[in-house]
């Protein structure tokens, strides 16, 4: 299948191809052209989800719908399909796997798709026994998935019998019965991926912590190509984990959805690309008195139209920013007024050098002040201190 010829695909026709693909290679050995492709066909899947905007974060399993369960497997799928590649770098590929399987794992715990006792953390034993039940729930998905495709089959052919003896009887519940089983194999599928994936998390994880301590044990004994081929390895997985980062924002972040509603549908049923979205866009009508606000009406009537369901307090006329730009020059102003108060106060008369001159009225009081001031020396002088007191006279 070409590269041209996948993305003319539909996302439902495309999920089933790389879902051929994915079984085939857990029945039995694919080539590994065959699973470069299908992991391409899986990251264009998880584009064409993330851009009809299919999954939201405040959803759970109920809330989806049953023709959009299937594709909650894309990031379980690409992480198994990833793990078969074959690469110089091993470490890589268990890098991308792990990131793969945990982000698939993370988004079946928001959808409360993952048993609640696989998300406590508990001692040694609890562990064990959590294995145990993993063990029995994946048997149990397994065991209801064939009881499952046993009872279609059963049912197809009881109903290819009796298409040609007895007309068509029943057919809504007969739809009704089909979605319903449809959901519950998808549910009971995501289930078994989920026990697979904790167990394929943990696999890959023993098997990456070894072959760094075989790197590192290299490294020890003075292998210079073995160090630099370390720090390559370093900087591929600091690469890979802000790639992996960026491919897990799109759940938390998703990239500009696909607003329109008939595109949407034309999209996933292949009359038009998802690639296609900015090219719809619609802008919102406005009715009403809304339409007449902001320009000159033309009649009376368009003027009284205006004015309905307008506020009954009065609007403000400027911004916030320039009431603040406002009180701001106001402040400079005043400060400058109290700058040259400040600066007339501090050149008052008292603190120049000019000395006044003394005036008319002042030279009298001063010539009036001498006068008396002599008058009273000389009858101090013609009467002494205690002159006519007989009794301060001492006797005999």
């Amino acid at each position: 299948m070409g590269e041209q010829k996948m993305e003319q695909m539909t996302l439902p026709a495309l999920f089933e191809h790389v879902r051929k693909i994915h079984q085939m290679a857990s029945d039995s050995v694919v080539d590994q052209e065959t699973l470069r492709k299908g992991c391409e066909a899986l990251r264009q899947c998880e584009e064409m989800i993330s851009k009809l905007g299919l999954f939201s974060a405040n959803e759970t399993r109920d809330d989806i719908s049953t023709a959009n369960l299937k594709y909650i497997l894309v990031s379980y799928y690409l992480a198994e399909l990833t793990e078969k590649l074959t690469q110089d770098d091993r470490i890589q590929i268990l890098t991308s796997s792990q990131a793969k399987l945990k982000e698939f794992i993370s988004f079946c715990e928001a959808m409360e798709l993952v048993p609640q006792e696989e998300l406590e953390t508990n001692s040694f034993l609890d562990r064990r026994a959590k294995k145990i039940a993993r063990f029995k729930r994946q048997k149990a998905a397994e065991s209801k998935l064939l009881e499952i495709k046993e009872r279609k089959e059963r049912i197809g052919r009881s109903t290819k019998a009796s298409a040609l003896s007895t007309p068509v009887l029943a057919e809504e519940d007969e739809l009704d019965n089909d979605g319903e089983e449809e959901r519950e194999a998808w549910v009971t599928t995501i289930s078994l991926a989920i026990c697979k994936a904790l167990d394929l998390v943990e696999m890959l994880k023993k098997e990456e912590e070894m072959l760094l301590a075989v790197r590192e044990r290299k490294l020890q004994e003075g292998d210079k190509e073995v160090s630099e081929s370390l720090l390559d390895e370093r900087t591929k997985k600091a690469e890979a984990w802000h790639r992996d980062a960026a491919a897990r924002a799109q759940y938390t972040k998703p990239v500009q959805p696909i607003t329109c509603a008939t595109f949407a549908q034309d999209v996933l049923e292949g009359r038009a690309r998802a690639s296609q979205a900015h090219e719809h866009k619609h802008q919102p009508l406005i009715f009403g008195p809304a339409s007449l606000v902001g320009r000159n009406p033309a009649t009376e009537r368009e003027r009284m139209a205006a004015q309905v369901f307008q506020p009954s307090h009065r609007l403000p006329t400027m911004s916030i920013e320039e009431a603040g730009l406002r009180e701001m020059e106001m402040m400079n102003k005043w400060q400058e007024r109290n700058v040259k108060l400040m600066e007339e106060a501090n050149s008052a008369w008292h603190k120049d050098n000019r000395k006044p001159g003394p005036s008319e009225e002042d030279d009298e009081d001063d010539d009036a002040a001498q006068e008396r001031a002599r008058a009273w020396d000389d009858w101090k002088d013609d009467n002494p201190r205690g002159a006519g007191n007989k009794k301060l006279t001492p006797c005999g």
